[in-house]
């Protein structure tokens, strides 16, 4: 997780200018970070992670918390392909041309 990285980052002595900067992908050419694109804190989304991994569902929440609890759960769902083993076809040796 995202705090676990920190976690590191402070312990092997990583410039603070570094651990405090303001995550953002750079991929748009602005100064938009991680927060304004997602919609959500790295805090907020490990809390999120951390209640779908203890069964929890959107009704259980209100107000921001329902909110962010919605935003990574779409989010997750969007992202599901990235985290599914790609499928291999395994041809049979007898099947194969030239067996």
């Amino acid at each position: 997780m995202k705090s676990e990285v920190y976690a590191l980052g402070a312990f092997l002595k990583v410039p603070n200018s570094i651990l405090i900067a303001p995550p953002t992908d750079g991929l748009f050419g602005d100064t938009r970070t991680d927060e304004e694109q997602l919609g959500a804190s790295y805090d907020e989304l490990e809390w999120a992670m951390t209640q779908d991994k203890n069964y929890k569902k959107s009704e259980d929440f209100f107000g921001r918390e329902k909110e962010v609890f919605d935003l990574y759960k779409k989010l997750n769902f969007a992202n599901l392909h990235k985290m599914k083993p790609i499928p291999v076809c395994v041809i049979p040796e007898n099947v194969k041309i030239g067996s």
